[in-house]
């Protein structure tokens, strides 16, 4: 992690023939000392300061929280609240330059990408940590098992399944109450892309940006189902079962090791954070973009997500170094 940096430059000039420097030199050196820590983040004795804008996703709201929590810690002057406007909420305001850094568990769309060249806006993209997007029922669900993807889907998609015999026969014949992430949501993204094919979602899915809101429905009856980010599930697996998922080589549920393998297929995921390259010339959003890199394998791990392989971080932070490069 890079250490905080002092933001007063020490400017020496010296004068032909020994002489000692002139009070206008003094003067001009005191105008630049002045200047350089006016535009830093750190005060003369190094301290970083300031705050640093940061939304998106809810599924990485949970790394990202206790990153901010553990960097606050040691840097009590440096604000880094963290929002949760899913990854299409949190992309709209970094395109419109509202925030240091946008949250995503998924890749950003072409448009996104395209709307931030327009506005002429540079970013890196920094992959933080692998989930399993889970698929859930309560616990109090005695008939589901496993699930294929064909029945998955076939829950989803509109027009489908209304009860749970249309799904298999052998089932009870009650309606199903589907809990979603809501069209924001990256997890909502990644879901219609690999399991609906890009076709509508059941009219009668009950959608929010929420995640623990979604977790409240479903263990509100044994007819729901839903779905949202493994940690979300890790946290409430007292109250929710996950729902193994058969891709066609026999049904995975998502654990640890699932998910960091690929095992558990189609819905493991890498999830992201997206930084404005110019943010980085800002010495307490550099240091804390360093900071979030070298703890977020760590703090992926305490709430219920899956680090990568250290190799990626250190790709991280050449990402980091060269950008913040450019942007001096």
């Amino acid at each position: 992690m890079m250490s905080a940096l002092a933001a007063v430059m020490t400017v020496t000039a010296a004068c032909g023939g020994g002489e000692t420097e002139t009070e206008e030199q003094s003067a001009e050196t005191q105008a630049e000392e002045s200047a350089t820590t006016d535009e830093g983040s750190s005060d003369e004795e190094g301290t970083l300061s300031g705050e640093i804008a940061i939304d998106g996703s809810s599924t990485v709201f949970p790394i990202m929280e206790a990153v901010s929590e553990e960097y606050t810690k040691e840097n009590p002057d440096v604000q880094a609240p963290v929002g949760v406007s899913g990854s299409g909420g949190g992309f709209e305001k970094f395109i419109a330059g509202e925030t240091d850094l946008s949250n995503a568990s998924r890749p950003m769309k072409e448009e996104e990408a395209a709307a931030l060249e327009e506005n002429g806006i540079e970013y890196i993209e920094l992959p933080l940590a692998y989930d399993g997007l889970s698929v859930v029922v309560s616990q109090e669900n005695d008939f589901i098992d496993s699930l294929t993807v064909d029945e998955l889907k076939k829950i989803w998609v509109e027009g489908e399944a209304e009860t749970w015999s249309d799904v298999r026969s052998e089932w009870p014949d009650e309606p199903i109450e589907r809990f979603s992430p809501g069209t924001d949501s990256g997890t909502f993204d990644y879901f219609s892309e690999v399991i609906l094919e890009e076709e509508d979602i059941s009219k009668n899915a009950q959608l929010s940006e929420d995640d623990n809101v979604l977790v409240n429905g479903v263990i509100g009856s044994p007819n729901a189902i839903g779905y949202f980010g493994y940690a979300y599930y890790a946290e409430n697996q007292d109250s929710l079962k996950a729902v193994p998922i058969d891709n066609g080589d026999g049904a995975v549920a998502p654990s640890e090791d699932t998910i960091n393998d690929g095992t558990y297929e189609p819905l493991s995921r890498p999830i992201f954070t997206y930084v404005k390259v110019d943010s980085l010339k800002e010495d307490h959003v550099r240091d804390y973009v360093e900071f979030a890199n070298d703890i977020a394998g760590e703090m992926a791990l305490e709430v219920g997500y899956v680090n990568m392989p250290e190799e990626e971080y250190e790709k991280n932070q050449q990402k980091i170094e060269e950008a913040a490069g450019s942007a001096e």
